[in-house]
């Protein structure tokens, strides 16, 4: 099985570079940086008052690192996406090492919503949500949230602003101010945990 070594795709991220595929066929990754950057500051969140509603109604059971492959190929599973079998099995890999996570969201036993990203020191990389019933990435969006919250995370990164993140508080940000706010997080401690 073909993979990027775990090795080598934390020195990227340590250093603001990730990978993407040009298409699920594609057997190879591109590596890409931002000139501008979007994160979500972590004390900036913002949930509109549906999603609120949402979280207090609690129809859904939340999960942490569950089943992180089956939430890599869910959002892998659209007619356009950047996500291949190598970075698939690669970020599974990287699970397995501690440094990717998965934020799950159950209805009735099924997996309904989620998101995966990679944790560095004090810096989350998100990479990549779906939903299998309305709303439910948000919720899982609400709760990544408030375990990087709550774990002391201080850079959310989000890649790319977009407009849908953007009701969340994303946030567009120049190179140069990122580099700044990545090298702050990576002299900070921090694990990516369900809070106890």
């Amino acid at each position: 099985m073909k993979i990027i070594s775990p090795e080598i795709l934390l020195q990227a991220y340590s250093q603001g570079i990730f990978p993407m595929a040009d298409s699920k066929e594609d057997k190879s990754v591109d590596w890409y940086s931002a000139s501008q950057r979007g994160i979500i500051p972590i004390e900036g969140f913002h949930a509109s008052k549906n999603l609120r509603r949402l979280i207090r109604q609690h129809h859904f059971e939340v999960k942490v690192n569950n089943q992180f492959r089956a939430v890599v190929k869910a959002c892998a599973d659209r007619n356009s996406t950047w996500i291949n079998d190598l970075i698939i099995n690669s970020y599974d890999v990287l699970h397995q090492a501690g440094h990717a996570h998965s934020v799950e969201i159950y209805k009735d036993g099924e997996l309904a919503g989620g998101l995966y990203g990679v944790s560095l020191q004090g810096a989350f990389f998100g990479e990549s949500m779906f939903q299998r019933a309305k709303e439910m990435d948000k919720v899982a969006l609400y709760y990544c949230h408030q375990i990087l919250k709550a774990n002391g995370f201080v850079l959310w990164d989000t890649q790319f602003y977009t407009d849908h993140l953007a009701q969340f508080g994303c946030i567009e940000i120049d190179a140069e101010e990122y580099e700044e706010r990545l090298d702050r997080a990576l002299k900070v401690s921090a694990s990516f945990k369900w809070p106890a």
